[in-house]
């Protein structure tokens, strides 16, 4: 039976879920719900469009613990948020891509003519590297200085921007998805073959935390300041 708090958590936004309850990005991942760039849909709007039964989906997320690590980066100092997404995100993409794409573009070289072989994947990678380093760079040149000196009004362009690539890289995680059947590898994948796709789930995990953490508590901080 359905509990009292399930109406006011059904309307809620996803990117409202993970940044309230300690773990809901756990359990919004194993649904596949979207709540980086997705986040401003409600769970019952995202349930409804997956044809999802939303009794265990809420069971799950009320059991969690108020507080999470998120709604702490909220009450910290902006300075601190942006040390850690630059610490534990935008050198961590740096290092993640490069080691994927020399994977993808081995796979494809020796398994091109097998069935499953994610063939697009390297130039999509290569490509995808290439706008998230711009997109990291322009952060890292331009909005953070501009964040950490208190600009909030002067950041509203350049925040929007930010949101409508974020919502490209959202697109581009998306295709990964499609080429690879969900990080899923055939049972004669090679052991690269593997290590490919359980290197593409981490990014994919990672990318979505990183983009979480700028959309919902970042931005939207600085947007309400």
């Amino acid at each position: 039976m359905m509990t009292t708090a399930t109406p006011s958590l059904l309307g809620t936004s996803l990117g409202e879920i993970a940044t309230q309850l300690a773990g809901a990005t756990r359990v919004l991942r194993q649904y596949k719900l979207d709540f980086c760039c997705g986040g401003h849909v409600t769970l019952e709007e995202a349930l409804a469009s997956k044809g999802l039964d939303a009794e265990p989906i809420v069971q799950q997320l009320q059991a969690l613990t108020a507080g999470s690590a998120e709604q702490d980066w909220q009450s910290r100092p902006v300075e601190e948020l942006i040390d850690h997404i630059y610490q534990n995100y935008h050198l961590l993409h740096r290092e993640q891509l490069p080691d994927l794409l020399r994977m993808a573009r081995r796979v494809e070289a020796v398994h091109g003519d097998k069935p499953g072989c994610p063939v697009g994947l390297a130039d999509h990678l290569q490509a995808m590297a290439i706008e998230l380093e711009s997109h990291m760079q322009k952060e890292e040149q331009v909005l953070f200085p501009m964040l950490r000196q208190g600009m909030t009004a002067q950041a509203a362009g350049p925040i929007t921007v930010m949101q409508h690539e974020h919502d490209d890289h959202g697109e581009s995680l998306q295709h990964i998805i499609e080429l690879t059947d969900d990080m899923t590898p055939p049972p004669h994948a090679c052991n690269t073959w593997r290590a490919l796709y359980l290197g593409l789930d981490g990014l994919r995990n990672d990318l979505m935390e990183h983009i979480h953490l700028e959309n919902n508590v970042l931005f939207k901080g600085a947007l309400n300041a």
